[in-house]
């Protein structure tokens, strides 16, 4: 097996396993997002909740694990586009890492309210709201601005390579200007940051990043235009 075909094989894993991450952090932090955030740790929810921040840390190696993987091949046709990418790229995953620290922080003042520590829960409960609104800003900006941004680069860069087929990569275009849409609806309250609706927007650039991992994983690369690109380079 060429170094390329293993390096295919694993950007598609890395792929996936970011699509799965993502979706169980979201599902695992609806205790701290909900009104009574407070009560989360005295329900006993301690441990999901640490288990959807661990998998929100996973999410973010393998966004940057993504970008880097990616990076070398989709250089070889436009190398400031692909840097633009690789930069957008590790925003998305800046930001996904700031919001878990807000998650964090609603997890601690959870738990000195379970301890009965706090003096003034008039204050907790402003500070608490504050980081929820914060974990959704940084939502927004990260997994739909961001993700928007640098998914439409480098589906243009494997479209115009000829990497993947080319009808993979004009469909990732389409998702990327999907999902940019969702955090527009989001930003101007048109859509709830959980809605049916924003999932049913944002969703096509799930099954985008599934295909072409899959993709990836059974047909790699295009070896033909991987070496006319090693070549020319």
């Amino acid at each position: 097996m060429t170094r390329d075909r293993k390096n295919g094989i694993l950007l598609g894993i890395f792929y996936i396993v970011a699509a799965v991450t993502s979706v169980i952090a979201v599902v695992f932090y609806q205790p701290v997002l909900s009104e009574q955030w407070y009560m989360s740790v005295a329900d006993g929810f301690k441990t999901k909740v640490l288990i959807g921040v661990i998998n929100d840390l996973l999410l973010v190696l393998t966004a940057v694990g993504t970008a880097v993987m990616l990076f070398p091949y989709i250089r070889r046709w436009n190398e400031h586009m692909a840097l633009g990418y690789l930069c957008f790229r590790f925003m998305e995953a800046v930001l996904i890492a700031i919001g878990v620290v807000s998650i964090l922080g609603l997890l601690q003042l959870s738990i000195h309210y379970e301890a009965g520590s706090v003096e003034r829960e008039e204050n907790l409960l402003a500070i608490g709201y504050m980081l929820q609104a914060f974990h959704r800003w940084t939502s927004m900006l990260g997994p739909n601005f961001m993700l928007g941004v640098n998914t439409i680069m480098y589906s243009y860069l494997l479209y115009r390579t000829g990497l993947v087929p080319k009808r993979l990569a004009l469909f990732g275009m389409i998702t990327a200007v999907s999902v940019f849409i969702a955090g527009l609806l989001e930003l101007f309250g048109i859509v709830e940051p959980f809605s049916a609706a924003k999932g049913l927007i944002a969703l096509p650039v799930g099954v985008y990043e599934m295909s072409l991992a899959v993709w990836l994983i059974v047909k790699g690369f295009h070896k033909q235009k991987l070496e006319n690109r090693l070549a020319n380079s």
